[in-house]
């Protein structure tokens, strides 16, 4: 997919994600979507994240890269927030609350203290793939662009790691990630279930479900390189 808006920007795919879904990209809905977004893109309205960051999740994890994949919903909708990389921020930008119980349960966890700053990127060019089931939003409308054809188009990737990929970890946290195992072999793959890091759900179960120890324990029972969380 490439939408050029008026500050030539480009929404584009560079690796190798770029020809597993280039049949993707030809389907009506993907069609539908480009037509949307570019309009999206060249109104008024501000959209996140900024159009050369919306595949950021891809960009920084080629499928043969990918040894975990964690998932969102939604971009953040607030200003300088959104980077293409679900529950990750900007540097500068204060953490949300999610992100917040993130590294609280890192830190219990791994006993690792909390970062200076909330870009997760360190973790995606390791192999994690933070990806959303939505990859934009309208500024300060949480779900706007739902519906709007990204969550067939983000199943279909959560379908081609399970296709194309062993060993890998899926981290599904609260119940809308949670519909998501429908897609993945358990046989071949670690799935790691636990509530929604989101201040209304995190002490329903989400702390103390040590996410990241099993991760590792896990990849590295299948001789895999452990994260450097």
């Amino acid at each position: 997919m490439e939408v050029t808006t008026e500050t030539n920007d480009n929404i584009q795919i560079f690796n190798s994600w770029k020809d597993l879904l280039f049949s993707e990209f030809q389907k009506t809905y993907m069609q539908n979507l480009k037509s949307f977004l570019k309009s999206e893109y060249k109104s008024k309205k501000t959209i996140y994240p900024k159009s050369t960051e919306v595949f950021a999740a891809l960009n920084y994890t080629p499928i043969e890269n990918v040894k975990v994949v964690i998932l969102g919903q939604d971009p953040y909708h607030g200003p300088g927030q959104a980077h293409g990389l679900c529950f990750s921020v900007n540097e500068g930008i204060p953490n949300p609350p999610s992100l917040q119980n993130i590294f609280k349960e890192r830190l219990s966890d791994l006993n690792l203290e909390t970062p200076k700053h909330g870009n997760l990127s360190h973790w995606a060019k390791q192999g994690v793939l933070l990806l959303n089931a939505t990859l934009t939003v309208e500024a300060h409308k949480a779900g706007s662009h739902q519906n709007k054809g990204w969550e067939e188009f983000t199943d279909t990737i959560i379908k081609l790691v399970n296709d194309k990929k062993e060993n890998v970890v899926f981290i599904l946290w609260g119940s809308y990630a949670q519909k998501k195992a429908s897609f993945i072999d358990s046989k071949k793959h670690f799935v790691i279930k636990a509530p929604h890091p989101s201040p209304l759900s995190s002490y329903r179960g989400f702390f103390g479900s040590k996410p990241f120890s099993k991760t590792n324990s896990f990849l590295q029972s299948k001789k895999l390189t452990p994260i450097n969380w």
